[in-house]
């Protein structure tokens, strides 16, 4: 056997040993179906891979809660508007992990309960998959997913480098869509229920958005958190959309300097 054929019998080999490796390597992009579990119970998400995504480096995540109108266990209708809509309109912004719980139609308030849990477990689930960096975790959310989020980082503020909250709420609340009766997140007991909040969630930029004409989450709820934020010396913005009624996730979602912002923000 001469030296070229040996030659070229060798590199043969070497790809055919290669092949497994290459095959594992690769990783499917896009949004791809998952799910946790908490309490003996599934819960379902989606979790957003961009194209050039490679276990080379870490890569920011972001959670995303939905509204009241998109309770329950397919784990796709949360998907279907609001930060995933503004994904696949332009997915070039988004170099991050996005991940989207969905929480049980079972008339809890959601994001509250076992909803946020699990919320939480497939933040955990996701961060090890797919190479999630600890101080790059966002977290936002619109309506009842806003107040999931105020109640989110409430909790766990160590968690998540910055808020983005999309007409959300922090009073005692009963969903139009849904039907769900949300407890304030603040105890009786405290005597100014946004400033409790604000000292909770102080040491996260935050930037908050609702729209001015909003039928169903009173637009005083941004205001006065983002009052009781500046009056404690909080890092936030606050962007009031005139004439926008609920739907302020949109007109929010669309900006690229959200996105660019968000991005930059790295838990201390």
């Amino acid at each position: 056997m001469n030296i070229k054929v040996r030659r070229v019998l060798f590199t043969f080999a070497l790809l055919i040993l290669a092949a497994p490796n290459l095959v594992a390597q690769k990783v499917e992009t896009g949004f791809l179906n998952r799910s946790v579990f908490v309490n003996r119970s599934e819960y379902r998400y989606q979790v957003y891979i961009p194209r050039e995504f490679t276990r080379s480096r870490s890569w920011p995540v972001i959670v995303a809660l939905h509204g009241g109108g998109d309770y329950g266990s397919d784990g796709i209708r949360q998907t279907t508007f609001g930060l995933a809509r503004a994904i696949r309109l332009h997915a070039e912004r988004f170099p991050a992990i996005v991940i989207f719980p969905q929480s049980h139609a079972d008339g809890t308030p959601g994001w509250q309960l076992e909803g946020g849990r699990a919320a939480l477990a497939a933040l955990d689930k996701s961060m090890k998959e797919f190479k999630g960096d600890p101080s790059r975790v966002y977290l936002t959310g619109l309506s009842a997913g806003g107040n999931g989020s105020w109640y989110l980082a409430s909790q766990h503020p160590d968690r998540f480098a910055a808020l983005v909250v999309v007409c959300g709420f922090i009073s005692e609340f009963k969903g139009h869509t849904s039907g769900v009766q949300y407890p304030a997140l603040a105890p009786a007991s405290a005597p100014d229920p946004q400033t409790f909040i604000a000292r909770r969630v102080s040491t996260l930029p935050i930037w908050i958005f609702h729209g001015d004409a909003d039928q169903s989450v009173s637009v005083e709820e941004s205001r006065k958190m983002n009052a009781a934020l500046k009056k404690i010396g909080a890092n936030v913005q606050y962007t009031e959309l005139p004439g926008v009624d609920h739907n302020a996730w949109d007109p929010a979602y669309e900006r690229d300097d959200l996105v660019e912002w968000m991005l930059k923000q790295r838990r201390r």
